[in-house]
């Protein structure tokens, strides 16, 4: 099993679909990087020798951030977006849309199931 940026790729899959398992390669720069390396794409993971193992963590390396890096760094890119209090951190920090998305419908995925306002106000009404 071949181990790449802290992350063990899945074996019985081709090598560009194993990549994109580590966070930060989608399938185009998973190709590129094979080109790169030189190492066959269509490749079982599990057949991979040690030197092209050693090609691609070489080539991921050189060409930039990749799984703990890429998370910190745009976890820091909100961070400061929260602290210079801009819109798009107001957004983050309320955990709503941030790219203009409306949300007087729709946007359930961010805001999270609904509040039954108008249920609690029935309960209400019912003990008085």
């Amino acid at each position: 099993m071949a181990r790449i940026a802290g992350v063990d790729l899945p074996a019985n899959k081709r090598l560009w679909v194993g990549l994109t398992s580590i966070y930060g390669i989608g399938q185009p720069r998973a190709r590129a990087l094979c080109a790169k390396a030189k190492v066959d794409e269509t490749k079982k993971v599990k057949d991979l020798t040690e030197e092209e193992v050693n090609q691609l963590r070489q080539q991921i390396e050189s060409e930039g951030r990749v799984e703990g890096d890429l998370r910190k760094e745009i976890q820091m890119n909100v961070r400061r977006l929260i602290e210079i209090q801009c819109y798009r951190g107001l957004r983050h920090r309320r955990n709503l849309p941030v790219r203009g998305q409306r949300t007087h419908t729709n946007a359930r995925t961010r805001k999270g199931p609904r509040k039954g306002a108008v249920a609690a106000k029935k309960k209400v009404m019912a003990r008085k």
